[in-house]
C-alpha cells in the first residue's frame, strides 16, 4: 500500500485512507457497460475515486448503481446489468485474453510483443508509444 500511495502522489492522483480492499469484478462488468453509452472514462474516474480516494466498497451493486447515475447513466439499467450479470462473458473473455498474453498487472500497455507494465508518467509512455511508430499529433 505504500508504493502505491507514493506512486500516486507522484503522479498527482488522489489517495485516501483505505482500510480495506474490494474486489473490483462488478465494478469492471459496470464499466463495459458504461463505455458502450458512451460514458466510459467518466465512470472509470468516478470509480477510481470512489474507491481510491473515498475508500467505498465497489464490490457492492447500490454503490456502483449510484456511480454511474453521478455520471448520468441511468440507474435502473445500471441495476439491471449488474443484477442479471450481463456482462459478466465479456469481462471473462478480456481476463482469459490477459491470461494467454501474459498479462499480470494492470495497467499494461502492449504494442506489438513489448510491454511497458504498471502506472508511467506521460513522458515515458509517450517514449513507449514513439519507439513504435507513434506519432505526437499535440
Amino acid at each position: 500500500m505504500v508504493r502505491l500511495r507514493e506512486k500516486a502522489t507522484e503522479l498527482g492522483l488522489p489517495f485516501g485512507e483505505r482500510k480495506k480492499t474490494y474486489n473490483s469484478r462488478l465494478a469492471q462488468e459496470l464499466s463495459f457497460w458504461a463505455e458502450g453509452k458512451g460514458k466510459g472514462e467518466l465512470f472509470h474516474k468516478a470509480a477510481f475515486h470512489a474507491y481510491f480516494a473515498e475508500g467505498k466498497n465497489i464490490a457492492k451493486i447500490p454503490v456502483l448503481v449510484e456511480l454511474a447515475a453521478s455520471v448520468g447513466l441511468p440507474a435502473e439499467e445500471a441495476a439491471k446489468v449488474l443484477s442479471k450479470r450481463l456482462l459478466k462473458q465479456a469481462v471473462d473473455e478480456d481476463w482469459n485474453l490477459a491470461r494467454v498474453m501474459g498479462i499480470l498487472a494492470v495497467p499494461t500497455f502492449v504494442i506489438d510483443s513489448d510491454r511497458l507494465v504498471g502506472a508511467q508518467p506521460y513522458n515515458v509512455l509517450a517514449r513507449f508509444v514513439e519507439a513504435h511508430g507513434g506519432r505526437r499529433t499535440v
